[in-house]
């Protein structure tokens, strides 16, 4: 069972930036899509983004243009790069991976954005 790991939450002030990592413990050529999801304080889960195998990506409204994600295959690792922080922002963040009849979930990494 691949198992994935995310890293990068941080305390940030608004404006900047942030990039998490999630990383897979083995190979991710089975997986068909990729997501990082968040869950703000009092929230419901938020899907954020969404890459797929072949790579088009999907971005929730509130952070398209500020918000990216990608994929390396060789190093078996999703990324989310987030510019123009907003206290908005603030959320514990995971990543998801799914293939047919199977999805993974991280443990979630904490991004604080605040002054």
């Amino acid at each position: 069972q691949v198992q994935l790991v995310e890293s990068g939450g941080d305390l940030v002030q608004p404006g900047g930036s942030l990039r998490l990592s999630c990383a897979a413990s083995g190979s991710i050529s089975r997986f068909i899509a990729w997501s990082w999801y968040r869950q703000g304080p009092g929230k419901q889960r938020e899907l954020v983004a969404t890459i797929l195998k072949g790579g088009s990506t999907s971005y929730a409204d509130s952070v398209k243009g500020r918000f990216t994600i990608s994929r390396d295959n060789a190093k078996n690792t999703m990324y989310l790069q987030m510019n123009s922080l907003k206290p908005d922002d603030t959320a514990v963040y995971s990543c998801k991976a799914v293939s047919l009849g199977n999805a993974v979930w991280g443990q979630g990494t904490q991004v604080t954005v605040s002054s």
